[in-house]
């Protein structure tokens, strides 16, 4: 397939260096996305619930911080915080924001892209990808991506995943697509809308929800889980053990 036409990592580390302020809000910061406060709420409940006594996180494209800061309320004994994303300016605002939630916290930044980066081995309880990895092209980089994690994740951790997916049919394509729009411009106008619509087109290469969990125990994780879905947003998982 040919991504000639896409966004370059340079471009979207732009796009993202000029919006920190409405990232920095738990309210709106993904709100074009469906049930995204659901999502967060659900995925830190979840972490919660699997290992209460969790200590190390890996946040990618974190953004401003929004997952992390939940998942900190959510996980007390957390005392080491991993942040990857493209922009410095994200970054800078999610350091603030988490060592003033809790000031103790061994927190490392790292602007970077996480196919370029290296994650290390057996490091996290858990990693947390939201809204990021719809900006992986081929299938290589797909693959790639998950095997770090992967290793990167400690036996019996879990990566979990906030995102944009595709349907294979395209008449299923269409209804969750027909469906967004209609959400879209419930939040705004239809403006708002095709601005949306605009830069997912320019920006993103979703694929497949089952796609990807297939991706997902190829890459080494036992078991893949899926816990909310609603039309082209779903929140996913797999565990290592």
């Amino acid at each position: 397939m040919d991504y000639s036409a896409k966004s370059t990592v340079d471009e979207i580390r732009e796009r993202f260096d000029s919006d920190v302020e409405r990232f920095s809000n738990l309210e709106v910061g993904q709100v074009a996305a469906m049930d995204s406060r659901l999502m967060l709420d659900l995925l830190a409940d979840t972490c919660a619930a699997m290992r209460p006594t969790a200590e190390s996180l890996l946040d990618i494209g974190c953004g401003a911080g929004n997952y992390s800061l939940r998942l900190l309320d959510s996980l007390p004994n957390v005392r080491q915080v991993a942040l990857m994303d493209l922009s410095e300016p994200m970054l800078d605002r999610a350091r603030q924001r988490l060592l003033s939630a809790r000031p103790a916290l061994q927190l490392e930044t790292m602007q970077s892209d996480v196919r370029e980066s290296d994650l290390g081995r057996e490091r996290f309880d858990f990693a947390v990808a939201a809204a990021v990895f719809h900006h992986l092209r081929g299938e290589g980089e797909w693959r790639m991506v998950f095997r770090k994690v992967h290793d990167a994740l400690k036996p019996g951790g879990a990566l979990w995943i906030v995102d944009m997916v595709e349907h294979w049919q395209e008449q299923v394509q269409q209804v969750a697509w027909s469906r967004y729009g209609s959400y879209l411009s419930s939040l705004r106008d239809e403006a708002y809308r095709d601005h949306v619509f605009a830069y997912i087109a320019k920006e993103d290469t979703p694929r497949p929800l089952v796609w990807q969990l297939d991706r997902l125990r190829e890459s080494g994780f036992g078991q893949v889980d899926v816990l909310h879905k609603n039309g082209p947003f779903a929140l996913y998982g797999a565990y290592k053990v």
